[in-house]
């Protein structure tokens, strides 16, 4: 594939994927986006599909059912028709069989803590324990963030693979001669509720200076307010932050997600140097 098509490919299936999280709450018309995009909607789904290695409708549904997950959780008043509606699903029932298929439980089983348990089983298959009362006293700020220009490889999953995507970034910047940038993991998923062998993560380098002849296509992380979280620890203990946030964080602040994903920007990259020393932020409102 030219480098031309690959970085036109890239920016349609990002446009795609950011035109599904701002219009969740909808009823997606693809005809619609495909206009807007100026493609067909079969180039649309081929495009799509190899990017990202799935196709839309799965991407809309998982969307869907894990924005629904973290509302059952944060929004206590919220009814759960009010939720299903606010995810897109016209009927209660449709909505009910589709989250009991996904999550193994009803929706209001996985209000009624549910959800500890669910959660509790994806942290003990992934690592050898699931102490997350360690960051009960952790501080956080509220920062107002501007948009972040970065250069991006895809994987799916957060396993040992991971590292190569990271030797890869750092082979770019050395070959670029990047001397100042930022190590930046994005979460399109939320490894709260999903396994992480099934997560999206990108992995992405931040710099101010302009790459001519890039290699790597590259996207604008979202400006916003976001609720900015630091931590130093072992590894495994971004993953069970990430637990406590949506867990124990926003219910007794509460604050709610936007679409917008999560990142950590890495101080020390513990795929690379095993330690965890990180920042990490979560797009929220009130």
């Amino acid at each position: 594939m030219k480098k031309e098509t690959y970085e036109n490919y890239n920016k349609i299936a990002n446009d795609i994927l950011y035109y599904i999280y701002t219009h969740i709450d909808l009823d997606i018309s693809l005809d619609e986006l495909s206009s807007n995009l100026k493609v067909s909607k079969y180039h649309m789904h081929r495009i799509f599909k190899s990017i990202f290695s799935t196709n839309i409708y799965k991407t809309i549904k998982s969307i869907r059912l894990q924005k629904a997950a973290n509302l059952l959780i944060i929004n206590a008043n919220t009814t759960i028709s009010q939720i299903a509606k606010s995810c897109g699903y016209s009927s209660l029932s449709s909505f009910i069989n589709a989250f009991k298929k996904e999550f193994s439980m009803t929706p209001s089983k996985w209000r009624d803590n549910g959800y500890k348990e669910y959660s509790k089983r994806l942290l003990k298959n992934e690592f050898k324990y699931s102490n997350i009362t360690q960051f009960s006293n952790l501080s956080y700020e509220i920062v107002n963030l501007d948009k972040i220009k970065a250069y991006y490889i895809r994987h799916k999953g957060y396993d040992s693979l991971t590292k190569e995507v990271w030797q890869k970034l750092k082979l770019f910047t050395i070959s670029n001669n990047i001397k100042e940038f930022k190590s930046i993991a994005l979460y399109h998923d939320n490894p709260a509720i999903k396994p992480l062998k099934e997560c999206a993560y990108v992995a992405a380098i931040a710099t101010k200076k302009d790459i001519k002849e890039s290699k790597l296509p590259f996207f604008y992380i979202s400006s916003g307010v976001y609720a900015k979280f630091d931590i130093k620890g072992e590894k495994g203990d971004d993953i069970r932050l990430i637990h406590y946030i949506y867990h124990h964080f926003l219910p007794k602040h509460g604050f709610e997600t936007t679409p917008k994903p999560s990142f950590a920007i890495y101080h020390k990259n513990h795929f690379l140097e095993e330690k965890v020393d990180l920042s990490y932020y979560v797009s929220i409102t009130f």
